[in-house]
């Protein structure tokens, strides 16, 4: 079975995930085949729009982490991390306009390829997250960059949690750029298909699209409290800001967070910190180092701890360790962000003409 389906239609290519089973994870060979596409679609002048779905109930729920966890020592991750960062990178300033059609789950690394996206339309049914920390792992796939710079201290909110958005809110902070049911999805498909060349991308997706309504539970109600507590400069000041309030919702919030690797909720909030402030590349760069020296449970084994609780045995019950944020130093926190081999740094092109060359070579 094909990994990634493709057509072509005029001036239109639609690529579609088609990893329905394993909830459109992303391994080595989809990432390879996506950047294949992507560098063939540019260069080709007659492609003018291209299209990004997926099949079932689900567009992606990001990195394979069994693939991970299953190579822990041998190290053959390494190639996917680096093609995956590398494209990352080109989308952000990729030629071809891109409508990207989220339902269900939008996670980690699907999310990453696609929020470049010229346009990221979402359903009812879409719901977007960066769970990572939930398994000892950090935002990365540029979270770390698009994530500060959503309102206020959404980012920080979002990274250490893993909480959900829901489609109302994706359109709300600005995630998603369009709201179009999905009982019209496939009309609008027809549409950009059937586009002529002189007819507006945007105006033909704002004919489906409408307003959803924020539920009750909309984290966008909490933007006062996110901001008045995430805004705090260390993880334990953020859970005490959290759990002194007379709010329900915040002290669930800082009970969910106890709960978490003291060491990912300090790495993942020092990342996200960094990139309030750098550009996508120094964001990437450090994403690369971060992941490298957790995949190499450099400072702590709780990357693969996480997985072992959530993927593999499934007894959703980590052992932590370290097991409390007093015992995270700083120092610790700074040898995963900063722990490199310049033979290994990600080699990302300064140069316009040298965007695709010399890619991969890790």
């Amino acid at each position: 079975m094909e990994e990634v389906l493709v057509d072509a239609h005029d001036r239109v290519r639609v690529m579609t995930l088609n990893r329905p089973r394993v909830l459109n994870s992303l391994n080595l060979s989809v990432v390879s085949r996506l950047a294949e596409l992507f560098e063939q679609w540019e260069r080709d002048e007659s492609v003018e729009l291209i299209i990004i779905k997926a099949a079932g109930k689900v567009f992606s729920a990001g990195g394979d982490l069994r693939m991970f966890y299953d190579h822990r020592k041998d190290e053959s991750w390494k190639e996917v991390v680096y093609k995956k960062y590398w494209l990352d990178y080109h989308l952000y300033s990729y030629r071809k306009t891109r409508v990207a059609i989220w339902h269900g789950l939008v996670v980690g690394g699907g999310a990453g390829f696609t929020f470049p996206s010229t346009f990221r339309i979402v359903t009812e049914n879409a719901a977007f997250s960066t769970p990572e920390v939930a398994v000892g792992f950090h935002t990365d796939c540029s979270a770390s960059y698009f994530l500060p710079r959503l309102p206020g201290h959404l980012g920080e909110y979002l990274a250490l949690t893993g909480s959900k958005l829901d489609s109302a809110d994706m359109l709300a902070c600005g995630i998603a750029t369009h709201f179009v049911p999905s009982k019209d999805v496939p009309e609008l498909e027809k549409t950009l298909l059937n586009l002529q060349p002189e007819s507006s991308i945007q105006e033909a997706i704002q004919g489906f699209a409408k307003t959803p309504e924020a539920g009750a539970s909309s984290v966008m109600k909490r933007m006062t409290w996110i901001n008045s507590c995430f805004s705090k400069d260390r993880v334990e000041e953020i859970i005490e800001s959290l759990a002194s309030t007379n709010d329900e919702w915040c002290k669930e919030t800082a009970r969910s967070l106890r709960r978490l690797s003291p060491i990912a909720l300090k790495q993942a909030l020092a990342s996200i910190r960094q990139g309030r402030t750098q550009s996508l590349k120094k964001c990437l760069e450090r994403e690369q180092r971060i992941t490298l020296n957790c995949l190499r449970s450099l400072v702590s084994d709780d990357l693969y701890e996480g997985i072992r609780a959530v993927v593999v045995d499934k007894d959703r019950a980590p052992k932590w360790n370290p097991s409390t944020l007093a015992e995270v130093t700083d120092d610790m926190v700074e040898l995963i962000l900063n722990t490199y081999t310049a033979r290994e740094q990600i080699q990302l092109p300064l140069e316009d003409e040298e965007r695709w060359s010399g890619k991969y070579s890790a």
